[in-house]
């Protein structure tokens, strides 16, 4: 813990750790890296203008933690998905616009805020999909813009900028807390048999500030002592699901087996996999639901199957404006190299292989969008509602238009 001093104003911060919003579960707090409490952004301890982030290009060979002072930085970190999973890179974007203050010019009015716009329009142009990056920078242009002082603007951005990654933290625990309702519903049809969970991607602690999305429910059920098994798609092209969400699983002690993309079709037909839940980058008002690539593939074989599948989001990712999902929702095409390549530990490094010959060439969508009529339901902080624009704004009625 420690004090520190900007603008005039002292604040309080914890470095590195999740805050009190976590349960606790025999004194322990619900989330370590081998044992010691992190979220997944904070500020440097003693250096509050420096953003920390767990680099994850490193997971789960090394445990990197990167330093970040602009909003170049930031923004690299998103693009090049040093940090991934749209309430966190929504969360990091609040603390980018933070450091966009801190450098921007500090004599005259109209110039400081000119550069935090410019700021903004960099933010915003790294990854097209997730709405909460857009949500998150929206969000502090407008608590710039409220007046006063440069110093009191500085001082009302940073304030924002935790407040946005605690709002995460917060609606990711009560989405954990709604969720584990459906794991005890099927573990007592099961008559007090584990719970096989499937989930795409890694929608968990280290897409988000803490608890995860996807994951949430799944940790509430863990340490309320229900017993769970999670199948954890690899979750090609960058392997996600293999390389962070099989590692945060682990540390947490939750019981969890790597699969292939494509087995968890095969594990659905032979009653293999009791639920699915799913994350989300974006969800439109009317249910449909924007995810990893192979989400959608996913959903196909649990209508088929009768297995229930839900995705697990904060508001945040919801987008009010779009209704059609398939056809307005932009999804974003990556580097075909991450198609055409894979990284892997070797004798102590990470390093690059090339799967397919050369000249090949590689399309890499990055999402894609299942449709309402699949999905279950939507699991949110506060609650779970039918997939559809009914549902949603029955949680949500403050959204609705006159």
């Amino acid at each position: 813990m420690y004090f520190w001093d900007l603008c005039g104003v002292i604040f309080y911060n914890e470095p590195g750790a999740s805050s009190e919003l976590n349960s606790r579960k025999g004194g322990r707090l619900e989330l370590n890296v081998n044992g010691v409490p992190y979220r997944s952004v904070w500020l440097k301890p003693q250096d509050p203008q420096t953003v920390q982030i767990i680099d994850q290009r490193f997971l789960p060979f090394r445990f990197i933690i990167e330093d970040l002072q602009t909003v170049g930085e930031v923004s690299a970190a998103i693009r090049e998905m040093h940090s991934r999973g749209a309430p966190l890179i929504g969360a990091l974007a609040g603390f980018g616009m933070y450091l966009s203050a801190l450098h921007a010019p500090d004599s005259n009015e109209i110039e400081f805020i000119q550069k935090l716009e410019e700021d903004a329009k960099t933010l915003l142009s790294t990854r097209p999909t997730a709405v909460n990056l857009s949500w998150a920078v929206q969000k502090q242009l407008e608590v710039i813009k409220q007046g006063g002082s440069i110093q009191d603007r500085i001082r009302n951005v940073f304030y924002s900028a935790q407040a946005i990654a605690d709002e995460d933290a917060g609606f990711c625990r009560r989405i954990g807390e709604h969720g584990v309702k459906l794991i005890e519903e099927i573990h007592r049809r099961k008559g007090g048999e584990a719970v096989n969970i499937l989930t795409h991607c890694n929608a968990g602690w280290l897409a988000t500030v803490d608890f995860g999305t996807a994951t949430a429910p799944i940790y509430a059920a863990f340490d309320r002592d229900l017993p769970v098994h999670v199948w954890v798609d690899e979750t090609r092209p960058r392997n996600q699901g293999a390389r962070l969400t099989a590692w945060e699983l682990s540390q947490h002690g939750v019981p969890n087996t790597l699969i292939t993309d494509n087995a968890g079709g095969h594990l659905m037909q032979h009653g293999m996999v009791d639920l699915v839940i799913v994350g989300s980058d974006r969800t439109t008002f009317t249910g449909d639901v924007a995810n990893k690539i192979g989400t959608y593939l996913k959903a196909l074989a649990a209508r088929d199957c009768n297995i229930p599948f839900y995705a697990a989001l904060p508001s945040s990712t919801i987008d009010w404006e779009l209704r059609d999902g398939i056809n307005q929702i932009p999804i974003e095409k990556r580097d075909e190299n991450e198609v055409l390549t894979i990284e892997g530990w070797v004798n102590g490094e990470i390093k690059p292989a090339l799967l397919a010959g050369q000249g090949t060439r590689a399309a890499n969508y990055a999402f894609d969008v299942t449709p309402a009529r699949l999905v279950s339901g939507l699991i949110t902080e506060r609650g779970i509602c039918e997939a559809s624009e009914s549902g949603v704004l029955g949680l949500f009625p403050e959204k609705k238009r006159n």
